[in-house]
């Protein structure tokens, strides 16, 4: 536990105007960032007796090793470094909203020659119009299916519009009237472009003005006796009615606006959005947090503002936004939407009438969130609390290891070695810095030597970014991790995945963070080859456990004897999922290793030949044999083969063993292709 005293700014040196911090652990690592309209008031407050800070205020100073600053010119300013500093770093101590699934919306990609309706989840795409989100995809697609047959934009993937395009035939949608068919020159993209924007300005709310033009196209086709035009119009008006009523009026006034509840106790938070558009609720979505900081409510709902809109298009981003607290101050936030929407935006907590009626609604939903989330997460939280503290007292520990990281190496009969890590903090997966490791220093089957190996190459990278920084002062370990610096460069391009993050640029880098506890999937061998590579590298902070499969013990360094945990202990069940979670995934990196050896094929040495025309002289050929046999301008009839790449390719061909024949099991005949 550090004390802030020792790394407090000294009087003066913190300057009076707006600007963002950031607190730093004694990894280098950000764990907080935060914004401040004085930076000395607001960081003067932090260092004040400990007896008088929020307990987790009190645990962020603690862990936090330094502190630093930057000065910006207004209180809109810190708002955006401060947005972009939280989704760079990725701070462990600062408020973050986290979706418990991910919500489709209904999008249409404008940024295509022929707009397609689809459902879409994950971040946003540039040139897209999002509709949403929605609770279920297939309420979009009972939506979508109501509307096609007033605006029938196309909704085929990339494929099945081709493929219609070639054989001049429309899929069923464009027979049965539900797609234009742009693909065979119904329409032209000119007047499928105009479907889709009319079909956007509908899901936009703009409803009315549409129905009036079809009902008076209705009755001028009644008047001039086209009864089939009329009675097609007529179904397309019931079909948009059916699609309008499944989102009820919430606002006669047709309001567009954004309403955000939230639901909040001492330890978590859930916060509800309802998106209304034209009076109508489009969308709903939701997210639950750990109150990791001290925020009370105001500064919940400017973090949900945040998080909701700071990735946002501006037309995402409504006229109104009803909240239950207003952030303090909350002129810079109305001034940051307002830029990030190019027209204003009004934040406000209603005070009365249908839109404070609505709120409660929503605030009703956050409630009921907030006691699902517990329900499902109670047990989880205190078995992993209790989990980890068995396994540092059976291993002793002078703490819980909060950071556990599991190898294990797979291979099939001494082929296609590999290796896996993986990574639980505070009990829970952290798959972004998962690693897989192609073991390179020698071929054959030994588990003890490749695990030697994998655990030498992730802690020499680990050694060699302490060297960087200066916090490496064993001379030894000094000159190993020198040594071992051209072997980590050529590591890089084996150990796939990021993990830890550059202090100054804040960009991902490998193997920055130690664990507290590393488990081999093995017994004593394993565990003596991961703790010798670690004595080689001078890391003597790092305990080493093996969990062998076969009776679940735990065996520990220099031990005769293993570790026997009872069969119902929440430390040896994390213990497992830890190590099947890393035998899982080495065992996915060795079959997709083994998959694409048993894809290679002769063709795939001839330099500069791609998967597509390697393709396209197999469908022409026929076979690799016939290829074999064919001239060099027999080759170069192929669509994009060059006389020169088929000279390659004929004389690769010849310099490769030919397929051994088929033979007639029956008759011992020797058969041609």
């Amino acid at each position: 536990m550090a004390d802030p005293s020792s790394y407090r700014p000294k009087p003066g040196q913190i300057p009076d105007s707006p600007g963002v911090y950031r607190f730093r652990d004694e990894h280098g690592r950000v764990i907080y960032v935060g914004k401040a309209k004085s930076l000395r008031q607001r960081l003067s407050s932090y260092f004040q007796d400990l007896a008088g800070l929020h307990q987790r205020t009190r645990t962020m100073v603690t862990t936090a090793a330094s502190v630093e600053w930057t000065v910006v010119a207004t209180e809109v300013e810190a708002l955006q470094l401060e947005y972009t500093w939280i989704k760079q770093y990725d701070p462990r101590f600062n408020v973050k909203y986290r979706d418990d699934k991910s919500y489709p919306s209904l999008a249409v990609t404008l940024n295509e020659e022929y707009p397609r309706v689809q459902v879409m989840r994950g971040p946003k795409r540039k040139g897209v119009r999002y509709f949403g989100p929605y609770a279920h995809a297939w309420a979009i697609r009972e939506t979508v299916d109501l509307m096609l047959r007033a605006f029938p934009v196309r909704t085929c993937s990339a494929g099945v519009f081709k493929r219609s395009a070639q054989i001049g035939r429309p899929c069923l949608l464009g027979y049965i009237g539900k797609c234009s068919a742009p693909c065979v020159g119904r329409v032209t993209a000119a007047e499928h472009r105009e479907l889709a924007e009319e079909f956007c300005d509908f899901m936009a709310g703009r409803t009315g003005a549409y129905l009036k033009r079809l009902e008076r196209q209705m009755h001028e086709a009644a008047e001039e006796m086209e009864y089939e035009k009329a009675a097609r119009l007529r179904d397309d008006i019931g079909a948009l009615r059916s699609a309008m009523e499944k989102n009820a009026v919430v606002l006669a006034d047709a309001t567009d606006a954004d309403l955000i509840a939230l639901a909040e106790d001492e330890l978590e938070a859930a916060v509800q959005i309802f998106h209304v558009r034209g009076g109508r609720v489009r969308g709903q979505r939701g997210w639950v947090t750990d109150r990791v900081e001290a925020v009370d409510t105001a500064g919940l709902v400017e973090h949900a503002l945040q998080q909701l809109y700071g990735d946002e298009q501006a037309e995402a981003i409504p006229r109104e936004v009803l909240v239950p607290a207003l952030p303090q101050p909350a002129g810079p936030v109305r001034e940051w939407l307002t830029e990030r929407r190019g027209a204003r935006v009004d934040l406000r907590v209603p005070q009365r009438g249908d839109k404070k009626d609505l709120l409660a609604t929503v605030a009703r939903n956050a409630q009921q969130a907030l006691a699902l989330h517990k329900t499902k997460r109670a047990s989880d939280l205190t078995t992993r609390s209790r989990a980890l503290e068995e396994i540092a007292e059976a291993l002793e520990l002078d703490s819980a290891p909060l950071r556990i990281e599991c190898y294990d190496i797979s291979h099939l009969q001494g082929d296609d070695v590999v290796g896996s890590m993986v990574v639980f903090e505070d009990g829970l997966v952290r798959k972004s810095e998962y690693r897989r490791f192609e073991i390179k220093g020698f071929t054959g089957q030994d588990d003890v030597r490749a695990m030697h190996e994998v655990i030498t190459r992730r802690f020499r990278r680990y050694v060699q970014e302490k060297q960087k920084t200066g916090e490496w002062g064993d001379p030894e370990a000094e000159a190993a991790a020198e040594r071992g610096r051209a072997a980590a460069a050529a590591d890089d391009a084996a150990a796939e995945g990021p993990a830890g993050r550059d202090p100054d640029t804040g960009r991902p880098r490998k193997f920055a963070y130690p664990p507290q506890l590393v488990v081999v999937d093995g017994g004593q061998p394993q565990v003596g080859a991961a703790k010798r590579a670690l004595g080689e590298l001078g890391v003597d902070d790092v305990a080493v456990v093996g969990l062998a499969k076969r009776l679940e013990e735990v065996w520990l360094p220099d031990s005769d004897d293993p570790v026997i945990l009872p069969r119902s202990s929440e430390g040896l069940y994390m213990l497992q999922r830890v190590r099947d979670e890393a035998h899982r995934f080495a065992i996915a990196y060795q079959r997709k290793k083994r998959a694409k050896s048993m894809k290679a094929g002769p063709l795939d040495d001839v330099p500069g030949l791609g998967e597509n025309r390697r393709r396209a002289l197999l469908k022409h050929f026929g076979s690799v044999k016939r290829l074999r046999a064919a001239t060099i301008d027999q080759i170069c009839e192929v669509p994009g083969i060059g006389r020169k790449t088929a000279e390659n390719i004929a004389v690769t061909l010849a310099q490769a063993a030919p397929a051994a024949p088929a033979v007639n099991t029956a008759t011992g005949e020797i058969m041609d292709e």
